[in-house]
């Protein structure tokens, strides 16, 4: 915020990028969600489990890792992750995937 900047602009302003961001973060996550869709259908036609805990746990440490260096919580990055990874799976198991 410049210092001649009115704050109620600087709330709109800012209030318009996290919308962007939002927005952004949506359409990010639906094509996430069309990719583990065909590892689903992969992992089902091919009888492969469908969770992957090795991966998971690489995911995690990755993640955190990726979380401290854009200054995140590395909790919450791992928050986030395991509830995408819920989603994910029960997904896969839908699609005929062993659980």
């Amino acid at each position: 915020m410049s210092e001649h900047e009115d704050p109620t602009a600087t709330l709109l302003r800012l209030r318009a990028s996290i919308d962007n961001i939002d927005a952004a973060l949506i359409y990010m996550l639906a094509e996430r969600f069309r990719c583990t869709q065909q590892v689903g259908v992969l992992k089902a036609t091919h009888e492969m489990p469908a969770s992957d805990p090795k991966r998971e746990e690489s995911q995690i440490a990755r993640l955190r890792s990726l979380a401290e260096e854009a200054h995140l919580d590395p909790e919450f990055a791992e928050k986030w992750f395991n509830f995408v990874v819920a989603e994910v799976i029960r997904h896969h198991t839908e699609a005929g995937a062993p659980s």
